[in-house]
């Protein structure tokens, strides 16, 4: 489900997804595909580890990231799971070919 709301989605970003919401800032990015495929992306990550541990490890890599790199956006795009959704957003396909376990070689990098 889209819901749109500008104050909801952090200052810098164009959306976010919270299982079963996908929250954008404004209702022409509904019509963005490769900004609705990176949040189907973090949609179909969220399922798969159950949605909590999907945002403790998302917050635990975030913060490990940001004491690595010191920057909040290198830290942010070095997320596994954001590199993933990055990596693959323009790949409109790439949903009904993902193996479950993919965003584990992510972790490696």
């Amino acid at each position: 489900m889209i819901l749109i709301s500008k104050y909801i989605v952090p200052k810098g970003y164009l959306g976010m997804t919270i299982f079963p919401f996908m929250i954008l800032k404004t209702k022409t990015l509904k019509g963005d595909a490769v900004l609705i495929n990176h949040e189907k992306i973090h949609l179909k990550q969220q399922l798969e580890l159950l949605i909590l541990p999907f945002f403790i490890l998302y917050v635990f890599e975030f913060l490990w990231r940001l004491i690595q790199y010191k920057n909040w956006d290198v830290a942010y795009r070095n997320i596994s799971f954001e590199r993933e959704a990055y990596a693959k957003e323009k790949d409109l396909e790439y949903l009904k070919t993902r193996p479950s376990y993919n965003v584990i070689k992510y972790f490696k990098k």
